[in-house]
């Protein structure tokens, strides 16, 4: 009986093969093998899922260029700042704090923060994503409308497998992040540490390994220690908006930073008749900007330099708000 015929590469295929050969001289530069190399991409396939769940993503399509009035929090935190959220947090929380004081001691980061992010990103481990890493990332490599990031990252892959990680660990989203932290390749290489003595940096197994690469992410990013995210405030209806916009035009993320006033103390705050409703609440001298994320009448907050930090993880304001929302509700 003859054996069944091997499936005859499509011209992606065959494109993405011929693309990714272009890499390979910068992949031994880097310290990947040859062979290594050659044999990983012998058996990657061009994925068009992937491609078209990178171009149903806001900003995803070229061709779009219509603005979308910004939702509102309320119902983004009622899904995302949970009862199963907040009491997996806490169970870890009891169970890992004798370890993660030592982390948060080297890095500055609360622990509450580092198992806030590990909950959002992964449910505490529990779904990190079933596409091949590589695959996912040579595919979008190859698409082109990213390539140079994603070119880098599946060079970075390629390191990470010339360095001893396990092909089957690289598995993630189709966009190329992987483990409990979801974490880039190049952002593994950059961050990840070793959080529990074993001289290995394991984010697809270790939850001590995940939160201690978590915090040192955060404290790269500018975590300021001892200092919260920001607190919940009320703002009086009285309140000059107008002179409160703030002046700068960041270049990354410019639709998420709009949203935030300028920087006042928290001091200068109170003066513009600012109530705190929230806990814990930053030092009077500390500087904050002001976002009222449900419209003027509804719960808003002051954040801090480290809110920022967040945003370096995960540039949304949402995200933002209910990882700090998180991490309190898991220290209550």
């Amino acid at each position: 009986m003859a054996a069944p015929a091997a499936p005859v590469p499509s011209a992606e295929d065959s494109g993405m093969q011929a693309f990714l050969m272009t890499l390979r001289p910068k992949a031994v530069a880097m310290g990947v093998g040859g062979d290594l190399f050659d044999r990983t991409i012998a058996g990657l396939r061009f994925n068009a899922r992937v491609i078209r769940l990178d171009r149903s993503q806001p900003g995803g399509n070229p061709a779009s260029t219509a603005a979308s009035a910004a939702p509102d929090f309320a119902p983004y935190a009622a899904a995302h700042v949970d009862a199963v959220r907040i009491n997996m947090g806490r169970t870890r929380y009891g169970r890992l704090r004798p370890l993660l004081a030592g982390i948060e001691q080297k890095t500055g980061v609360p622990e509450r923060i580092m198992l806030a992010i590990f909950g959002h990103e992964s449910g505490y481990g529990t779904f990190t994503g079933n596409f091949d890493l590589l695959q996912s990332l040579a595919t979008l490599a190859y698409e082109g409308r990213r390539r140079d990031l994603f070119s880098a990252e599946f060079l970075n892959a390629m390191l990470l497998l010339q360095r001893g990680v396990p092909r089957e660990k690289l598995k993630g989203s189709w966009a190329g992040a992987t483990g409990y932290p979801q974490f880039l390749p190049s952002v593994y290489l950059r961050t990840g540490i070793d959080g529990d003595g074993d001289g290995k940096v394991d984010i697809w197994g270790s939850e001590l390994d995940t939160l201690a690469s978590i915090g040192n992410y955060l404290r790269d990013a500018g975590w300021k220690a001892g200092t919260p995210w920001g607190v919940a405030v009320r703002v009086p209806d009285a309140l000059d908006r107008a002179s409160l916009v703030s002046p700068l035009r960041p270049v990354t993320c410019p639709r998420v930073y709009a949203r935030h006033s300028r920087w006042l103390t928290i001091a200068e705050w109170r003066t513009q008749g600012v109530q705190m409703v929230g806990n814990p609440v930053p030092a009077d001298s500390e500087l904050a900007t002001l976002i009222e994320p449900d419209g003027q009448g509804r719960t808003a907050y002051l954040l801090t330099t480290n809110f920022r930090s967040i945003l370096d993880y995960n540039c949304s304001n949402f995200y933002a708000l209910s990882v700090g929302m998180l991490g309190d509700a898991i220290a209550e």
